[in-house]
């Protein structure tokens, strides 16, 4: 754990890191995001903590510009000015309804989902992985397309038997066991995706900074099942 230095203080005071304004590209990371914030909190109260989602604009355009400190995305871009910080592996997995006839199958392919409501978030899906590493390289569309804006109204649709979704392990940890979804790989070999915090390369070194991705960190691996580290 970080603690304030008198230069840290002075630095906060002249408004150089008077802010941590987050966004997220993730809707289903709000589970970890929130613990990890509480602490942190407490850690640097100096510090303004903000948020926002970044489902209907670009924020890693935002980042370089400087509106915003720090982005949780999946789909790293080459910026300028920008690094990715690896915070965990995860993977996407298909959830159906337990009676549903995917349920039975040991993984799930393309062609699958031919006949399927697929219900997902309304976010553009060339940022979903289940349409472009999945569905799109074997020119698969699904039958139909349903959104829904949080992942808990979408895992109720899917018991429900609405449709299927492509969702993170973690996020369907706590439904599998108690049997609300049934949750399937995505190919024969998972669909394996890592999640980073995007920040601006002026900033990787500042105290601050440091310990917000550490206390991320930290919270991701005692929060969330399933997940991996990243390993270079």
């Amino acid at each position: 754990m970080f603690k304030l230095a008198e230069r840290d203080i002075a630095r906060l005071a002249g408004g150089e890191a008077g802010r941590l304004h987050i966004c997220i590209e993730c809707h289903s990371c709000f589970q970890w995001l929130v613990p990890c914030m509480d602490k942190y909190r407490g850690n640097w109260p100096e510090v303004e903590l903000d948020i926002t989602g970044g489902f209907n604009f670009a924020p890693l355009p935002a980042l370089v510009r400087g509106d915003l400190d720090l982005v949780i995305t999946s789909d790293p871009v080459k910026l300028p000015g920008v690094t990715y910080v690896p915070l965990f592996r995860y993977e996407a997995m298909l959830a159906v309804n337990p009676q549903h006839r995917l349920s039975q199958r040991s993984f799930i392919e393309p062609s699958d989902l031919a006949n399927e409501v697929l219900i997902m978030y309304p976010v553009e899906r060339d940022r979903l992985d289940v349409f472009t590493r999945f569905l799109d390289p074997a020119d698969v569309e699904p039958k139909e397309i349903r959104t829904a804006e949080l992942t808990a109204m979408i895992v109720q649709l899917v018991a429900s038997d609405r449709g299927v979704a492509s969702l993170p392990n973690w996020s369907l940890a706590e439904y599998e066991p108690i049997k609300t979804v049934v949750a399937k790989s995505l190919g024969e070999h998972g669909l394996w995706a890592t999640l980073y915090a995007a920040i601006r390369e002026d900033q990787q070194d500042s105290p601050f900074m440091e310990d917000f991705l550490s206390t991320a960190n930290d919270t991701c691996f005692a929060t969330l099942q399933g997940i991996k580290r990243v390993t270079q």
